[in-house]
């Protein structure tokens, strides 16, 4: 019974190892890598406009990445699923084991949603005043600051929208 569970724990464990996540993160001069380990990561631009990146930083203007999880599998599995689902759409980007009809929804809706966020973008930059409206239904006009904030902040969620 102890050998019977001392395999059983030992496929347990190299099933677990097998079946990483895949992260993606962008460099400093703004390349998407995909890798399946959390290990921070680092990146710079050097002078002559060299992009480096390590596991420590080891340079004055490194800053670490943000990793943002794509998914659970390999990395083996995200390369066959872009190359799989290449031929359906312009983008040439699948997640595994999506199915061509998921991507192109996927990909539908993340197009909305890139158009609405610029939609949004351009009013607020294209109106003469800014403005919130308060419990009572009336408009507070917003500050300078706070109006070059706001559209700040949309601008980003809008470039995030449509990568």
């Amino acid at each position: 019974m102890k050998k019977f569970l001392a395999v059983l724990v030992l496929v347990a464990a190299f099933c677990s190892a097998a079946q990483a996540d895949v992260w993606k993160w962008v460099d400093a001069s703004g390349k998407t890598h995909f890798v399946d380990t959390q290990t921070s990561i680092y990146t710079w631009v050097d002078d002559r406009g060299d992009v480096h990146y390590s596991d420590t930083p080891g340079h004055e203007d490194a800053i670490a990445v943000q990793l943002v999880w794509v998914s659970g599998g390999t990395l083996d599995d995200l390369q066959a699923g872009n190359q799989a689902g290449n031929d359906e759409s312009g983008s040439g980007y699948a997640y595994p084991g999506e199915t061509p009809e998921e991507r192109a929804e996927r990909e539908k809706a993340e197009e909305y949603y890139c158009k609405r966020a610029t939609e949004i973008y351009e009013s607020y930059v294209n109106a003469p005043r800014l403005y919130k409206t308060n419990d009572n239904g009336e408009r507070e006009y917003l500050d300078k600051e706070t109006a070059a904030a706001t559209i700040a902040e949309t601008r980003a969620q809008k470039d995030d929208l449509c990568q």
